[in-house]
């Protein structure tokens, strides 16, 4: 059975037409990673601990 990929766009997307970040999908065990702009250019996947671990040290870089 093939599932489809549910892809999510940042709250944070600039540009009017919302298209200039990156967009992320849920996956077992790891998080799918694409390039809004361009999404057929190709996907990079990261397990889920490394890509929370990613968003919370944007988060304290951030803040």
């Amino acid at each position: 059975m093939t599932r489809r990929i549910q892809w999510q766009k940042s709250s944070y997307s600039e540009g009017g037409d919302g298209n200039t970040c990156v967009e992320i999908a849920p996956l077992p065990a790891r998080v799918a990673i694409r390039d809004s702009k361009d999404p057929t250019q190709g996907t990079l996947t990261v397990p889920v601990g490394s890509f929370t671990a990613l968003v919370q040290s944007l988060k304290t870089t951030t803040t």
